[in-house]
């Protein structure tokens, strides 16, 4: 799965969400690292223990919630708290793939499998150089670089990488989600069928017994492969 979002952000959001940044003190960015990533990572992150890390990171909660995209390609079970970075020039983070199991912070040890990678940007492509997301794959690598605002959202197993910055700042949030679905195929199937469902309701009454018969479908199929 690589999937853009866009707009998960208001501009009221974003603009809030970038004046806080703007003032905040950034920290190491490796606090968050495993043995191996922490080698590759050279970023700064806003620290967990800052004032206003609750409140932005339940702001992005709350854009998410309200994001059917998402809640269709996701179905999140659960979310680690949105976390939030920055790249100045020169740095970068090299090849890695993101531990597979991860503490919810500030619980009594809650842990989660994450299933799905997310990047919010927070600054426009316009204001930096480089800083693109890198996606290794079989197929080769794929760039993404979106508009502040827009977020992409990846399967947690592959391969990822954050290029180098030669101008300006990168700013984003970054969290993972632990599925109901686990198997990342089956989510896929989901997502289509679900996709496929919301378009024939664009053209059809949602009594059409075609449109129940495949609601019904996706429900049974929920039923059979949510692991709660």
């Amino acid at each position: 799965m690589l999937l853009h979002i866009p707009e998960l952000l208001s501009r009221d959001e974003l603009a809030h969400c970038r004046a806080v940044l703007a003032q905040a003190d950034w920290r190491d960015g490796r606090v968050t690292a495993g043995p191996q990533s922490a080698q590759a990572k050279h970023n700064l992150q806003l620290p967990l223990n800052h004032p206003d890390h609750r409140a932005l990171a339940d702001l992005v909660l709350g854009a998410l919630a309200r994001n059917a995209l998402f809640t269709s390609a996701a179905v999140p079970h659960r979310i680690v708290p949105p976390l939030f970075n920055r790249y100045d020039v020169g740095m970068e983070f090299g090849a890695h793939v993101d531990n597979a199991i991860r503490y919810i912070p500030g619980s009594d040890g809650l842990r989660i499998r994450t299933d799905i990678s997310a990047t919010l940007f927070l600054t426009d492509p316009e204001e930096y150089d480089g800083g693109e997301l890198l996606i290794h794959d079989a197929s080769g690598t794929q760039a993404v670089k979106l508009p502040a605002g827009d977020m992409i959202v990846y399967d947690t197993t592959v391969l990822h990488s954050v290029a180098p910055v030669t101008r300006g700042s990168r700013w984003a949030s970054f969290f993972w989600t632990q599925s109901m679905i686990r198997e990342g195929s089956r989510r896929r199937l989901l997502f289509d069928l679900d996709r496929t469902i919301m378009g024939l309701r664009a053209r059809l009454p949602d009594d059409d017994p075609d449109i129940l018969g495949l609601v019904n479908c996706y429900h049974n199929l929920m039923r059979q492969w949510c692991t709660l």
